[in-house]
């Protein structure tokens, strides 16, 4: 029986080849976790606004901490001097955490912090989709005068930035301490 070409196509059993149903409700690929399980927005101390956002202002005591739950990323503001802030990234960031990233990174940004170092030394995987959210909030920090750079990048994650050609886009540092003591950052080559 010869295959039918066009909006029937035909499998091997010559059955029409059925198109996935839409997932339920549970499943959201933009947030990357299950629905009523938001990413939420944990304060290590109490500096909560009336919102429930951290109060994490340049000079503010406490670090905040946010965490994709049920995917094991957590981003948590480790270190202030002046207008710079340490995201310290725990975790793998891919296609179900890249966008955690982003958003804590420009809520950073808007809370005051002009310059963002994110901390990349416990971070054992980063995919094309973490890239891409890197990029995306480069690109919305540096459009108001900011900048984002990144410390503590292992080696696979630094030919990968090699590859992609983005370790000309963010300065580059071996920790994050050296990173707030060396001011003006130097771009990889």
């Amino acid at each position: 029986m010869p295959r039918r070409v066009g909006a029937n196509v035909m499998t091997e059993e010559t059955r029409a080849a059925r198109r996935p149903g839409r997932r339920g409700p549970e499943f959201r690929c933009r947030a990357g976790v299950p629905a009523g399980a938001a990413a939420s927005t944990v304060p290590a101390a109490s500096a909560v606004s009336a919102e429930g956002a951290p109060a994490a202002r340049p000079g503010a005591a406490g670090p905040a901490v946010t965490a994709a739950v049920g995917t094991g990323l957590t981003i948590e503001t480790a270190q202030v001097r002046g207008d710079t802030a340490v995201a310290a990234v725990t975790g793998e960031i891919d296609l179900h955490t890249a966008d955690t990233l982003r958003a804590r990174l420009i809520e950073m940004y808007g809370a005051g912090f002009r310059r963002l170092v994110v901390d990349f030394a416990a971070v054992p995987f980063c995919d094309a989709a973490g890239l891409g959210a890197l990029v995306a909030a480069h690109n919305q920090v540096s459009a108001s005068g900011g900048e984002i750079v990144l410390a503590g990048v292992r080696p696979a994650q630094l030919r990968l930035l090699r590859i992609t050609g983005l370790h000309r886009l963010f300065a580059l540092h071996p920790d994050a301490d050296r990173a707030l003591t060396e001011g003006p950052p130097r771009r990889a080559s």
